[in-house]
């Protein structure tokens, strides 16, 4: 079995937002997989969230 990677960056890390991003990409037939957010340094509030998905990739038969 063999998995592709999806990776979406938002800079707008609101709750909404990142609702949002999940439900299109789950539509989509993607698996969520998790979440990082890159901190600033000077505020406690993410600067940007990473959005991890999988899904399993369909290997195609070679045509002869």
């Amino acid at each position: 079995m063999s998995f592709e990677y999806k990776v979406v960056e938002s800079s707008n890390v609101e709750d909404v937002e990142i609702e949002s991003i999940i439900n299109e990409w789950v539509r989509q037939g993607w698996n969520f997989d998790g979440m990082q957010f890159a901190m600033r340094e000077s505020s406690k509030r993410p600067a940007m969230a990473f959005l991890l998905f999988t899904r399993e990739r369909v290997v195609k038969p070679d045509a002869d």
